[in-house]
């Protein structure tokens, strides 16, 4: 069942953030995941509007999102996102 791993985040620190980035593709290409949706512009039709950022990322399941989220490649990654950004990262299944 394919899984999304949705990122809804603001960036507080915007060089440190792009830091982030590369590392996080590698991350996402090694563990067979692939980019939807990386930012842009957002139009809130109903509620309050997201936050700043959405990323989101599709895997082939639950387990290949966790094993990602849990990689040594992705570990490296994670705490300069957490860092530079504030916000929620969760997966959803389709």
């Amino acid at each position: 069942m394919t899984v999304y791993a949705i990122l809804q985040a603001d960036i507080t620190d915007l060089d440190r953030y792009e830091s982030y980035k590369p590392l996080a593709a590698a991350s996402v290409a090694e563990h067979g995941g692939s980019y939807l949706v990386r930012g842009g512009n957002v139009v809130s039709l109903e509620g309050s509007p997201p936050r700043a950022r959405t990323v989101i990322l599709e895997f082939d399941s639950m387990d290949a999102a966790k094993r990602w989220y849990e990689s040594a490649s992705y570990s490296e990654a994670r705490p300069i996102r957490q860092a530079a950004s504030e916000g929620s990262l969760y997966l959803v299944e389709a």
